[in-house]
């Protein structure tokens, strides 16, 4: 199996991300043309994380989002289940096991978290919830390990908003982006099955709803970079 297929089967999916982890984040910034920058810092200001809290950055692959959420004192814990995306953050950390220097790296299947009830004050996941086998225990996990009153902030891949930009940005993701994968050295069949499921994934409204089900409240959600990502931000009932 050369690559993950849309029914996303967990151990599919981590050994692709496996194979793709050395030049992931390289990869990423390419193909976003940078914006992948902006989106990380448009996240880190929703979470807006303060001293003494604690935040699970989940689909967190080399921690390289992790580290924005400490800056006003907070404490973040980086969770993926590839441990290719693992082991590549935490040498790029400075440290030789998934406890590393300052964030720790911590294996973890969205389905079936391994952390207690009600232990974080903020839960994010970035372009990383559509990888997931089923969204909504996905989202009900998340409830479950977060504080009452906590907040959850999700970034993924969207419906763009403006018409004339849609075609466009369609025949890039499918034809292009393999192919710039494939010139920086990366698995090109990873981002095949990128695209194929960034194509596939639900509208803001409706993942939206889906947050909505789970048990989130107070769910809104922001467009970036004319709805090529969308912010999603919802709330633990109190």
């Amino acid at each position: 199996m050369t690559r993950a297929q849309l029914d996303k089967q967990p151990d599919e999916v981590a050994a692709m991300f496996d194979r793709t982890a050395r030049r992931y984040d390289l990869v990423n910034d390419v193909i976003s043309l940078g914006q992948v920058r902006l989106w990380r810092k448009a996240v880190a200001a929703a979470v807006d994380a303060g001293p003494g809290e604690l935040v699970l950055d989940l689909g967190a692959g080399t921690g390289t989002s992790t580290d924005s959420f400490t800056t006003l004192g907070a404490r973040a814990i980086a969770s993926d289940f590839s441990l290719g995306m693992l082991g590549t953050g935490v040498r790029r950390h400075g440290g030789n096991s998934l406890s590393g220097p300052g964030v720790p790296f911590i294996a973890g299947d969205a389905m079936r978290l391994p952390f207690a009830d009600e232990v974080f004050d903020a839960v994010t996941i970035s372009v990383a919830l559509r990888n997931v086998h089923d969204t909504s225990q996905a989202l009900r996990e998340m409830l479950r390990v977060t504080k009452p009153g906590g907040r959850l902030v999700i970034l993924e891949f969207s419906h763009v908003t403006f018409g004339p930009f849609d075609l466009v940005y369609r025949e890039y993701l499918m034809r292009l982006l393999p192919q710039v994968a494939k010139v920086f050295g990366s698995n090109d069949d990873s981002y095949e099955y990128l695209a194929e499921s960034i194509r596939d994934w639900p509208d803001q409204p409706t993942l939206a709803r889906t947050i909505q089900e789970a048990g989130w409240e107070r769910v809104a959600w922001r467009n970036l970079t004319m709805g090529i990502v969308a912010m999603h931000r919802g709330f633990k009932p109190a």
